[in-house]
């Protein structure tokens, strides 16, 4: 870019268009909060987010990585490729409860803004439709299907309630537990039976012991989702899905070898036979780049918000987006849409996600990550810089 005033002539035009975006975007994130989808069920979300993005110019491939409901839409041609990615699905029961709506359309925001830098300086902007990352790791299958092979820098936005550049979240994998005993009648001949949920329940207590001598960072969490069928038989099955998290990949595999002792330990104990299976998809742990950060951050600053290195209250979960991030360089940097003393994964926060704040949290998102593309495509040293650092923290 030549001077300053360039900069600053192309931001805000950038910004002018997302605003002049702004009812349709709200309105596309209105419906796809009122019109939850689980994961890989998201066909709604899909078809508005890739209808949107094919009326603006941008050329869609739905149903990518063999995968009915990712997509790819793309303007421009040519190096860098920098993808914006989409989430949609929803949570069971809870809904938008995490915000899903609000990533997406700032995305989809952000990548038709994105075409007044694209048509000015060369390259491509993406942006990339990521299904399935509550449950299923969307971003896990279609890393390991090529998806990101010609990406050269990721970036997303999610919902939170701090304006935050760079977020820690954990390397995580899924576990379902089984627990076989043998059924019999609870008062005449409980010598005959095998209680399943017996065995289910000592190895929740020997995970309770064990939570004292962990890692501050690492998490164990699960549920029973089979514990029996009438309080007069013996439970001959129970099941359970649990959730295991570390702050990196290393001391996942050994929590994981602890946690399933725990399993191994109440079957013996009990002489029900245990089956257990871990998920297939495996979330890495995120890897922030500073480079992205930082200018994401001065561009948030620049729309009035307030942002914070880090989350003050140290939460963490985990997101696909991880594994994203250990191919390319990326960020996933939170945009506050409700007051501080609400927590995510609630109906609060769904409420928020519809809200006038919610939809605040759009447009802002939408226009710093749009300007942040016209950072790196101004100025290609950048996009050298923060590759040059993830080969460092690689």
């Amino acid at each position: 870019m030549k001077n300053s005033a360039d900069s600053v002539q192309l931001k805000n035009e950038i910004k002018e268009a997302v605003d002049v975006q702004r009812t349709a975007l709200t309105e596309i994130s209105a419906k796809i909060h009122d019109n939850p989808e689980l994961g890989f069920q998201e066909t709604n979300a899909a078809g508005w987010l890739t209808q949107y993005l094919e009326k603006n110019g941008f050329s869609v491939q739905l149903g990518i990585c063999d995968l009915p409901t990712a997509f790819r839409a793309g303007y421009g041609s040519g190096k860098p490729v920098i993808a914006l990615l989409a989430e949609y699905d929803a949570l069971p029961e809870l809904g938008h409860a995490c915000g899903h709506n609000i990533i997406a359309t700032s995305s989809i925001g952000a990548g038709v803004a994105s075409k007044l830098a694209v048509d000015r300086f060369g390259g491509t902007v993406l942006v990339i439709g990521t299904p399935a990352e509550e449950l299923y790791g969307g971003k896990v299958l279609m890393a390991e299907r090529g998806a990101f092979s010609d990406v050269d820098i990721a970036m997303m936005i999610h919902p939170s309630v701090h304006d935050v550049a760079t977020n820690q979240a954990l390397a995580c994998q899924t576990l379902d537990i089984e627990f076989f005993g043998r059924a019999a009648h609870a008062a005449a001949y409980p010598e005959n039976g095998i209680n399943a949920l017996d065995a289910m329940l000592q190895a929740f207590n020997a995970i309770n012991a064990l939570r004292q001598h962990i890692k501050d960072k690492a998490r164990i969490h699960g549920i029973i989702t089979d514990g029996g069928e009438a309080a007069n038989i013996v439970p001959a099955h129970s099941a359970g899905n649990f959730i295991v998290r570390a702050e990196d990949d290393s001391y996942l595999d050994e929590l994981k070898e602890r946690v399933l002792d725990c399993f191994i330990g109440a079957a013996t104990a009990t002489g029900a036979r245990l089956e257990y299976r871990w998920g297939d998809a495996r979330y890495a742990p995120l890897l922030n780049n500073q480079t992205l950060a930082e200018l994401f951050s001065q561009n948030m600053q620049s729309l009035g918000r307030n942002m914070l290195s880090a989350d003050p209250t140290f939460a963490f979960g985990s997101t696909d987006m991880g594994n994203v991030s250990q191919l390319v360089p990326a960020i996933h940097p939170t945009v506050a849409v409700a007051p501080s003393d609400v927590v995510i994964h609630t109906p609060q926060f769904m409420e928020a996600a519809a809200s006038e704040t919610g939809n605040l949290g759009i447009l802002d998102g939408a226009k710093a990550l749009a300007m942040t593309v016209l950072d790196l495509l101004a100025n290609p040293k950048m996009v050298t810089k923060a590759k040059e650092e993830f080969v460092r923290q690689k």
